[in-house]
C-alpha cells in the first residue's frame, strides 16, 4: 500500500500548474487502485501513489484540481446543466 507523502496538503493544493516541473509529477495513467481495498485504504494508496492529487499529469497534460467552497454537489451542478440543454 503507498503511504501519504510528508507534504501537506495546503501545499499541494497550492502547486502552480505554471511553474511546476512536469517531470516532478506522477501521471495518473499509471495509477493502479484494489477495488477490493476499503475506502480509506484506497484513499491512502491513491496518494501514495499520485503524491500530489491536486497536481499531476495525464500523459503530456498538467492537470490542477480544485474544489469551490460550496454545499453543491458534481451531481448538483450537472443535473443542473442537464436541465438547460
Amino acid at each position: 500500500m503507498g503511504r501519504i507523502p510528508n507534504m501537506d496538503f495546503e501545499k499541494m493544493r497550492n502547486v502552480d500548474v505554471r511553474t511546476v516541473d512536469r517531470e516532478s509529477l506522477v501521471d495518473i495513467s499509471g495509477i493502479h487502485m484494489n477495488p477490493q481495498m476499503p475506502r480509506e485504504q484506497r484513499l491512502a494508496d491513491f496518494v501514495g501513489q499520485i503524491g500530489n492529487p491536486y497536481c499531476y499529469r495525464c500523459g503530456k497534460v498538467v492537470v490542477k484540481v480544485s474544489f469551490a467552497d460550496t454545499s453543491v454537489t458534481l451531481e448538483d451542478r450537472l443535473e443542473h446543466y442537464l436541465k438547460t440543454l
